[in-house]
């Protein structure tokens, strides 16, 4: 299974669905599940788990970051 090639499919599917992209950062297991069709194993899931939420900046430090973001806005008013 080429590993790579799921990554690209799944980052087509979850590019500008932002219910898709909720769903996938509250359950990533369940979601590529759904998405793929097919049950990887623990190691496989989760290297593409984490692949995915690089490509998509889902990690934590972005995730702060956005947040952050958004709360200064919200203070400005924009």
């Amino acid at each position: 299974m080429d590993i790579q090639k799921i990554i690209t499919d799944v980052l087509a599917k979850l590019e500008g669905d932002d219910n898709l992209i909720a769903k996938f950062t509250a359950d990533p297991v369940k979601t590529l599940e759904g998405l793929l069709n097919v049950d990887l194993p623990d190691d496989q899931i989760n290297a593409v788990i984490d692949a995915i939420k690089a490509k998509l900046n889902l990690n934590d430090t972005a995730k702060k970051a956005k947040g952050v973001l958004g709360a200064v806005k919200s203070l400005f008013g924009k």
